[in-house]
C-alpha cells in the first residue's frame, strides 16, 4: 500500500500523462497554423476558391484545437509548484525564465493576431488578414521555442551557476539558455513532426469525404496537398533527427547507450544499430538481434568509426563523478543507478522512428494511386482515415524517449528527480488530484474529439448562395463564424 501511494512514483504519474495529454494539442495547433497559413496564401496567390474553402474548414478544426491546448496547458504550470516544489524552489530562476517569455511573448502574439484572423475576415484588406495567419503561426512556433528551451535546460544544464549559500541555482546567461545545442536542435524536429501531424489530419480529412464522394474538387486538392506536406516535413523530421541524436550522445551518452541497449562501449562495426531485440529479462544480456553494423556509430557521432559509450562504463563514470566524496542528495540517486529503463527508451526510439516511416510510406502510395484522377479502391482511403493517429502517436513516444531516457535525473547532473518531488504533498493527495485530472481531462478528450469530427464531416463551406466559385466576386461577402 505505502508503494501505490508513493508521492514520488505518483507525482511522476501525473505530470507524465497530463504532459503526453497536452502534447495532443500542441503539434496539431502547430501544424495546422502553419499549413492553414500556406493555404490561405495559395488563395491570396492563385484567387482560386477552393484554396479558401480549405482554408477556412481547416481554420476552424486549427481553432477548436488552439482553445483546447490553451486549457490542458494551465495545468502543466500548476504542477511544478504542487508536487515539484523542491525542484521549482531549485531552478525556478533559470528555468521559469523561458516559461515567462512564452506567457508574456509568444502567447500575446499568439492571441492578438488569432484574434485578428477570426475577425478580420471582411474588415482588413486581404494582404494584412493574410499576414495575421502567418504571425499566428510563427507565434505558435515561437512559444515552442521558449518551452522547449525550458526543457533542454533539464536536458543539459547551460548558463547558471550554484549558489551555495541560497542553495539554488541561479541564471547567468540567459543566451546559453535560449540558444541550448539541445533546444536550437530539437526546435526544428518538433516543428517538423507537428507538420507531419497536421498534413495526416488533413489527409484523412479529405480521404473521409473522397470515400463518400463529397467535395471531390476541393477534398482532391487537400488530400493531395496533405500527403505531399507530410513527405516533405518527414524528410525535415529525419535529417533534424540526427542532428539532435549527435548532440544527445554528447550531452546524455547514457540515454543513447539506453536506446541501444548498447552495455559495453563500442565502436565502428561493433556499434551497429538492432531493429529488433531479445534479451534476458534484466535486459544485460542479449539473446537474438537483427542489427546493422556502423550505423548506430553514424547515428550517434555522424561518422562510421565513433566510438559509443556503453552502460556499464557510463554506470562506473556516473558513480564515481556524483557519488563520490563530494557528492549530495541531490545528484546521487538512492539506489545508486544513473540507467533508465531500458526496455522503454530502446523500444520508444524504435517506434517513435517506425510510426514515422509508416505515415510517411502510406503519403507516398497515397500519391501515387491518386495520381492523374485514378480510381481509389475503398480501402484505401480506410487506410488514409487511420493514418491520422499516426504520427501524432509517434511524436508522444518521442517524447516518453526523451523524458524516460533522461531518468534518474529531472536535471541532468544537477538534480535527481527524486530529490525534485515536493516533501510536504502526501502520496494519497497526489492520486486524488491525478484521479481528478484522469476524468475532466477524459471528458474533454470526448468533446475535442466530438468538435473536430463534427466540422470536419461538414466539409467544405459554400461561399455564395448562387454558387459562382470565382473567390474575387465573393470576397465581400466572406465571413468566418465559429
Amino acid at each position: 500500500m505505502n508503494d501505490f501511494l508513493d508521492a514520488l512514483t505518483l507525482a511522476r504519474w501525473q505530470f507524465g500523462l497530463t504532459t503526453l495529454y497536452h502534447f495532443l494539442f500542441v503539434p496539431l495547433t502547430i501544424g495546422l497554423a502553419f499549413l492553414v497559413a500556406i493555404l490561405q496564401t495559395c488563395w491570396y496567390r492563385t484567387g482560386k476558391a477552393k484554396y479558401l474553402r480549405l482554408t477556412k474548414l481547416f481554420g476552424k478544426i486549427f481553432l477548436i484545437n488552439f482553445a483546447m491546448g490553451v486549457v490542458t496547458g494551465i495545468v502543466q504550470e500548476f504542477q511544478f509548484g504542487m508536487n515539484w516544489s523542491n525542484y521549482s524552489r531549485f531552478v525556478g530562476d533559470i528555468f521559469g525564465a523561458p516559461l515567462a517569455m512564452e506567457g508574456l511573448i509568444a502567447f500575446f502574439l499568439e492571441a492578438t493576431f488569432i484574434g485578428l484572423w477570426i475577425f478580420g475576415w471582411d474588415k482588413l484588406p486581404k494582404g494584412l488578414h493574410l499576414a495575421s495567419i502567418w504571425l499566428t503561426s510563427i507565434a505558435t512556433m515561437l512559444s515552442a521555442y521558449f518551452i522547449l528551451a525550458a526543457n533542454a535546460f533539464m536536458q543539459n544544464p547551460v548558463g547558471y551557476e550554484i549558489n551555495a549559500e541560497k542553495g539554488r541555482a541561479e541564471l547567468t546567461d540567459i543566451g546559453a539558455v535560449l540558444l541550448n545545442p539541445v533546444a536550437t536542435h530539437q526546435f526544428p524536429h518538433t516543428i517538423f513532426a507537428s507538420i507531419m501531424f497536421a498534413a495526416c489530419v488533413m489527409v484523412a480529412v479529405a480521404a473521409w469525404h473522397l470515400k463518400r464522394n463529397q467535395f471531390v474538387d476541393d477534398m482532391r486538392t487537400g488530400l493531395r496537398f496533405g500527403l505531399w506536406a507530410n513527405i516533405v516535413a518527414f524528410a525535415g523530421v529525419a535529417l533534424s533527427g540526427h542532428l539532435l541524436g549527435e548532440v544527445m550522445t554528447q550531452t546524455q551518452p547514457m540515454k543513447m547507450a539506453a536506446a541501444e541497449a548498447l552495455y559495453n562501449t563500442a565502436s565502428g562495426a561493433d556499434a551497429s544499430f538492432s531493429i529488433f531485440s531479445l534479451g534476458t529479462p534484466d535486459g544485460a544480456h542479449e539473446i537474438f538481434s537483427v542489427r546493422i553494423p556502423y550505423l548506430l556509430s553514424f547515428l550517434s557521432t555522424g561518422t562510421f568509426d565513433g566510438t559509443v559509450e556503453g552502460i556499464r562504463d557510463l554506470q562506473g563514470e556516473y558513480t564515481q563523478q556524483f557519488c563520490g566524496a563530494d557528492s549530495t542528495l541531490l545528484t546521487c540517486p538512492t539506489d545508486g543507478s544513473f540507467v533508465p529503463i531500458v526496455w522503454v527508451t530502446y523500444w520508444a526510439f524504435r517506434w517513435m522512428i517506425a510510426l514515422g516511416g509508416l505515415a510517411t510510406l502510406v503519403s507516398i502510395v497515397g500519391l501515387w494511386m491518386t495520381r492523374k484522377n485514378r480510381a481509389v479502391p475503398m480501402w484505401a482511403w480506410r487506410v488514409a482515415i487511420w493514418t491520422a493517429p499516426i504520427p501524432m502517436v509517434a511524436s508522444l513516444v518521442g517524447w516518453i524517449f526523451t523524458e524516460m531516457g533522461r531518468q534518474p535525473w529531472l536535471v541532468f547532473g544537477v538534480m535527481t528527480t527524486a530529490s525534485g518531488v515536493s516533501p510536504g504533498v502526501p502520496g494519497w493527495a497526489v492520486l486524488v488530484s491525478l484521479i481528478v485530472f484522469t476524468l475532466v481531462y477524459g471528458s474533454l478528450a470526448v468533446v475535442e474529439f466530438k468538435l473536430i469530427t463534427k466540422a470536419a464531416k461538414v466539409g467544405t463551406p459554400d461561399l455564395s448562395a448562387d454558387g459562382d466559385d470565382d473567390a474575387d466576386a465573393d470576397a465581400s461577402k466572406l465571413q468566418t463564424v465559429y
